[in-house]
């Protein structure tokens, strides 16, 4: 029978009170009192803690703290990615962030989902939707990325979008739900 945290990585229903899993949400966060800490670092020293925790962390690539994530450990961030201030991620499953892509401060991304049934809900299980953000995308301050979505590469994601479906390559989307803007 598998584990509540390999059915959390297979984006299936799991029981994110598990102690394994709080375990290694403990974890995570002494780390991000560490990364939080770092903002007078030198940003190759900040991507050094980047790499004690996250899944890759591509050359060139900085996150300004404050900085959260839920377990770091999904999340690959590819060549000469920039994350503002004030980001967070949700990775119960796979966050992948291509090359040079620009995430504005305050942006949201959300793999982490819940049931559409109140029993289920009541029951306090949630699952994971992965998401891929293609790369030299450019996502707006304040975005919000919901659980599933896929952003093709070079594509624009304006400030304070709430992106509920995949964008395409190059697209601009705008708006809640954001839409692809002619």
């Amino acid at each position: 029978m598998p584990t509540e945290k390999q059915k959390m990585l297979a984006g299936e229903m799991y029981d994110p009170g598990d102690p394994e899993l709080q375990n290694d949400l403990a974890e995570n966060m002494a780390w991000m009192v560490r990364y939080n800490a770092a903002l007078g670092m030198h940003r190759d020293q900040r991507r050094e803690l980047l790499r004690e925790r996250l899944k890759a962390v591509g050359d060139g690539t900085t996150v300004r703290p404050p900085f959260h994530c839920d377990y770091g450990f999904n999340i690959t961030l590819g060549e000469g990615v920039f994350f503002n201030f004030n980001c967070v991620i949700l990775d119960v499953v796979s966050v992948t962030v291509g090359d040079k892509t620009q995430i504005g401060p305050g942006v949201q991304i959300l793999t982490a989902d819940h049931p559409r049934d109140a029993a289920s809900r009541e029951q306090g299980i949630e699952f994971g939707r992965p998401i891929s953000i293609g790369r030299n995308v450019w996502i707006g301050a304040g975005a919000i990325i919901l659980p599933g979505v896929t952003v093709g590469d070079d594509a624009l994601i304006g400030a304070g979008s709430v992106v509920t479906r995949d964008v395409p390559a190059g697209a601009t989307v705008v708006g809640n739900p954001a839409r692809v803007r002619g």
